[in-house]
């Protein structure tokens, strides 16, 4: 046909409302103190994804761990949400070798790869505090 104009169509665009319905939770105020007084007291556990785009190695999940006192941040890839614990327990005998202390508590979401039996009896082995708490809605 002619005299028709060249239309160029660019996919994996979402428009501001789009993206707002597809968010799940808002996020969290930040905090200006430090709530513990020395490294690996309180650890803050999350699990995201799949992810649209996987990683290098082909994995589509995150396992995200953030000291509360020094807000150092570990990302672990998955290939599946089960291999949490696994993943968890090689990460907590590798950091604590390296530092020489040990995690007293576990912070967590109500997440299922965190509130199971295999957490809490690996919690109670090793004298780690699990806490698991609400999402608030920031104002």
């Amino acid at each position: 046909m002619r005299s028709l104009p060249n239309i160029s169509f660019k996919d994996n665009l979402l428009c501001e409302s789009c993206v707002k319905g597809k968010q799940v939770k808002s996020s969290f105020k930040s905090k200006d103190e430090v709530s513990t007084q020395r490294p690996l007291k309180l650890i803050h556990l999350d699990l995201f994804g799949p992810t649209r785009t996987a990683s290098i190695s082909d994995k589509r999940y995150g396992l995200v761990i953030v000291d509360d006192y020094s807000r150092w941040t570990w990302v672990k890839f998955l290939n599946h949400k089960d291999e949490s614990f696994k993943v968890f327990c090689k990460f907590l005998k590798q950091v604590q070798n390296e530092k020489g202390i040990s995690i007293v508590a576990i912070r967590s979401d109500y997440g299922r790869e965190f509130e199971n039996e295999n957490f809490r009896v690996f919690c109670e082995n090793n004298d780690i505090n699990h806490n698991f708490y609400t999402p608030r809605t920031p104002q």
